[in-house]
């Protein structure tokens, strides 16, 4: 039997692929292809309302470092409530539907070898820091039934994180046309009015103790 890796401690690999993307923040890792025509969402849309995430991403850039060093502000007020995607039970579900909460939304899928590679971390980032005014979403867009990723999960004792899936790949499409989705993994940064905070394309160490400082001061502000 494979020998498990503790959660909470950055593998190397995970370290060095992040540290890589802090170098070349805002550049993508492109690991998807987009396929259909999405899953009928409503466009997301700017909005006044989401002018203070703005702001707060702007902040926020001084804890833009190391490990989520490429974090990125958001560039405009930009609303991401109406972004959609299905519970554990299949349920449909929003942003909207975490108002209240700041979240961490990923795109992530099985095929994707950094996106494995950083969901032990989101994992032990949601169990060191998720409360009730905090989440991790962390969305699989594999295509087909749910075998492969909940394979995954249990392989890799993903047991915190929700259960959260597209396999129309229709929240990445959507992302993609906003231009905040180049590849995958993807993580978003939201407010708990579901506006975009900041960004980043590629994986991360998020069981650093940089991650962990990024979103202390995102829930603090």
């Amino acid at each position: 039997m494979t020998a498990k890796k503790p959660l909470g401690l950055p593998s190397l690999k995970l370290v060095l692929i992040a540290a890589v993307a802090g170098v070349v923040a805002g550049a993508a890792a492109v690991y998807v292809k987009e396929t259909g025509s999405g899953n009928g969402m409503a466009e997301t849309a700017a909005t006044g309302d989401c002018q203070p995430a703005q702001a707060q991403g702007a902040a926020l850039t001084p804890f833009a470092k190391g490990q989520v060093a490429a974090m990125a502000a958001a560039r405009a007020p930009l609303s991401l409530e109406t972004v959609a995607f299905k519970g554990a039970d299949g349920q449909p579900l929003s942003v909207q539907n975490f108002a209240g909460k700041t979240v961490l939304l990923n795109l992530w899928a099985t095929w994707c070898i950094p996106c494995r590679e950083e969901m032990p971390a989101l994992n032990a980032l949601q169990k060191s820091l998720g409360n009730d005014k905090f989440e991790v979403v962390a969305v699989n867009i594999d295509t087909g039934d749910d075998e492969k990723p909940k394979a995954f999960r249990s392989d890799n004792g993903i047991d915190t994180l929700g259960y959260y899936r597209d396999s129309s790949m229709g929240v990445f499409n959507a992302l993609k046309k906003q231009g905040l989705a180049f590849g995958l993994p993807v993580t978003l940064l939201i407010d708990g009015k579901g506006c975009l905070i900041s960004a980043m394309n590629g994986p991360a160490a998020w069981d650093s103790d940089d991650a962990k400082g990024l979103i202390k001061a995102a829930t603090a502000l």
